[in-house]
């Protein structure tokens, strides 16, 4: 990443915050004083994310893909929601602001008198979470005479290898001929579980032989990347979250040297050289860009 994307996404990050409340504040097709007909209510896109509990890191990622799609659709009111309810809970106890989880998110469009309406998820493949918002979307449907569901990030082989492509580019300031770079997402007992094997593959075939894929709670495990970079003949390497966002499974599962089981400590153990890179996907904008053109793609299915 350019220090000046960075510093757009440091400005959006700081901007979002002001931007998402007042946009909660609105009450779309409202009735006038005069007693005329409410016009009618805006289309929605709800960005629907795991979400962090990390304010640094949810600003410069989820509120920059919304940003970058609130821009890209300007005829649209674009919301957020959050899937995880732990988190959503951890927020508003430490800022006292209320984020809404799925279902909160879709009452509120529905009263809003809402019938156009794209739900946009930013995580990275099918599994659970994707799962239980298709599920509750589908309860919904008759609410509105248009609803789409976007794709998740890593859904097509064509976004498999942009996505790989993306993030080589933004390490290439950082690796070199000695230095594996391993990634760490976190994995999940679904059968989508598959995709880290999946993106395996497709570092491995676009020559970038010196990335390697691992996950906090499924397979690959850290022993099988420590095993990976160390048979390749690597000695130093550089951990970097394969997630959205980079929040606590980042600074902690990945990068706490205190915990002897984060992959830093695991790294470190094998005798590698290790370095840490807290920056979750969504800080890039050919990253971001995918996101936006799974919106086109939804609307464009209606």
């Amino acid at each position: 990443m350019t220090q000046s994307t960075m510093s757009r996404r440091l400005f959006l990050g700081t901007a979002a915050t002001g931007t998402l409340a007042a946009l909660a504040g609105c009450a779309a097709g409202a009735s006038s004083a005069d007693g005329a007909a409410a016009p009618a209510a805006k289309p929605v896109i709800l960005v629907t994310s795991f979400g962090t509990s990390f304010p640094t890191s949810r600003h410069i990622t989820i509120g920059a893909i919304e940003s970058d799609i609130r821009e890209a659709f300007p005829d649209y009111d674009v919301r957020r929601a959050f899937t995880s309810q732990i988190i959503i809970d951890h927020v508003e106890s430490d800022t006292g602001r209320h984020i809404d989880n799925f279902e909160e998110a879709m009452d509120k469009i529905v009263a809003d008198g809402v019938k156009e309406l794209i739900v946009q998820p930013t995580h990275l493949m099918d599994g659970f979470e994707y799962t239980d918002v298709k599920e509750s979307l589908a309860t919904y449907e008759d609410k509105f005479d248009k609803v789409a569901l976007g794709k998740t990030l890593l859904s097509s082989e064509e976004d498999q290898v942009a996505v790989a492509k993306a993030i080589k580019a933004g390490m290439e300031r950082l690796e070199d001929e000695e230095t594996a770079v391993c990634l760490m997402g976190h994995g999940t007992e679904a059968e989508s579980n598959g995709i880290y094997a999946t993106m395996q593959q497709v570092f491995i075939d676009l020559g970038y032989d010196n990335y390697f894929v691992t996950t906090v709670e499924a397979t690959p495990t850290f022993d099988d990347a420590v095993k990976a970079v160390t048979d390749a003949g690597f000695k130093k390497v550089i951990l970097r979250p394969f997630m959205v966002v980079a929040g606590d499974h980042a600074n902690n599962d990945m990068a706490d040297p205190e915990d002897p089981e984060s992959l830093i400590s695991v790294m470190t153990k094998a005798g590698l050289e290790v370095t840490c890179v807290i920056e979750g996907l969504g800080q890039m904008d050919t990253i971001d860009d995918i996101y936006v053109a799974h919106v086109k793609d939804a609307i464009d299915s209606l």
